[in-house]
């Protein structure tokens, strides 16, 4: 593992990969959440248009998604604190199937990827979701997963590694 080692008597060692050898270029990542509703839950998205007593689920869940991808490195130990040049969540909800689509998006140029970004970002938009609903319902889950990343040494497509990424310089 690149960011942990070993000492002499067994205890861990920790270290952030050093990026200084790597050259900048275009990283792009998408995370997607699912936020699973219940019913009574989704009657709020079908007949209030998503507002509960504390506002817009959308509107401050979307907010919460930015400013953690924002701080991603202060929440994930290890993770470089990058400049993040772009960062987007969009969010939906799908009667269907009870379930708040959300997709955060980062973007930079630099030497090392936004995927961890894209996915903070995700996630705390999803928590802002359960804390905006926990009150009408506690019984909300949720899902997270990489859906793309280029730039690096892996393209990912749909949550797969599908190539090389591309990761030439600029």
């Amino acid at each position: 593992m690149t960011h942990i080692g070993a000492c002499g008597d067994g205890s861990a060692t920790f270290k952030m990969v050093d990026t200084s050898p790597k050259v900048s270029s275009l990283r792009v990542a998408t995370a997607e959440a699912r936020v699973v509703l219940p019913e009574a839950v989704s009657r709020v998205f079908l007949t209030e248009g998503g507002r509960t007593a504390k506002g817009s689920v959308f509107d401050v869940s979307r907010l919460a998604g930015i400013m953690g991808a924002k701080r991603t490195s202060e929440l994930i130990p290890l993770c470089h604190n990058i400049n993040i040049d772009e960062v987007s969540v969009d969010m939906s909800y799908v009667k269907e199937v009870g379930t708040v689509l959300i997709k955060c998006k980062s973007k930079t140029v630099g030497k090392t990827g936004v995927e961890m970004e894209a996915l903070t970002g995700a996630s705390v938009a999803a928590l802002a979701v359960i804390d905006m609903v926990k009150g009408i319902s506690p019984e909300v889950t949720y899902t997270v997963r990489l859906l793309e990343k280029e730039g690096g040494k892996r393209l990912v497509r749909d949550g797969k590694v599908v190539g090389e990424g591309g990761g030439g310089g600029i």
